[in-house]
């Protein structure tokens, strides 16, 4: 019967998010890698004073995290 089934625990490596989603998780890890890294970046740059080049390398370094984590995390699911 349909009463019978158990739910599936949430949080398993193959529940992937649906939908929306998929969006608000691809999103937050592309502005969550940007800030991060961007912060570390300005942070080397008021270290080293090398006038917002740092900064810059780690926000194009967290786009690129981002977008990895993404593929890894949304990609085709196996």
């Amino acid at each position: 019967m349909a009463g019978d089934q158990t739910p599936r625990p949430a949080g398993e490596p193959d529940d992937y998010p649906s939908g929306a989603g998929q969006g608000w998780t691809a999103l937050s890890y592309l502005i969550g890698g940007m800030l991060v890294w961007g912060f570390i970046g300005w942070v080397v740059d008021q270290w080293l004073d090398t006038g917002g080049v740092a900064t810059g390398i780690g926000v194009v370094l967290g786009m690129a995290g981002g977008i990895i984590l993404v593929i890894r995390r949304l990609g085709t699911p196996t």
